[in-house]
């Protein structure tokens, strides 16, 4: 696998996407952590696994406990926040000169947010 440190991720931490293959096909939610060394990302309310967790101090009930487990970044399309449909990503440069995000649906540049 290749070293995806130095690459650049069509999805940042914050955006909204979409699950485009897998068991949770066609739900949305908000980005909470990118994983870069294995090309994932936790999304919000997708990818649901049941964990068991022992009694401590701190939970001295145990029990199963529900969390989101990470998904392939080639799994999830990034939601346009102008119209709110999944579009594929580009890079660009802005009226600064800066390299920056932008909607190949709609063409408008993308802030993260």
């Amino acid at each position: 696998m290749s070293n995806h440190k130095t690459n650049k991720f069509h999805i940042r931490k914050g955006d909204t996407v979409m699950v485009a293959a897998g068991n949770d096909k066609g739900k949305t939610g908000k980005v909470l952590e990118v994983i870069p060394d294995k090309y994932r990302a936790i999304v919000e309310g997708a990818n649901i696994i049941t964990k068991h967790v022992k009694p401590s101090a701190a939970n001295p009930e145990g029990g199963r406990e529900e969390t989101e487990a990470p998904i392939h970044m080639s799994n999830l399309t990034l939601v346009d926040p102008a119209s709110g449909k999944p579009t594929r990503v580009g890079r660009k440069l802005n009226d600064d000169g800066k390299l920056q995000r932008y909607s190949k649906k709609t063409g408008e540049f993308i802030t993260n947010g």
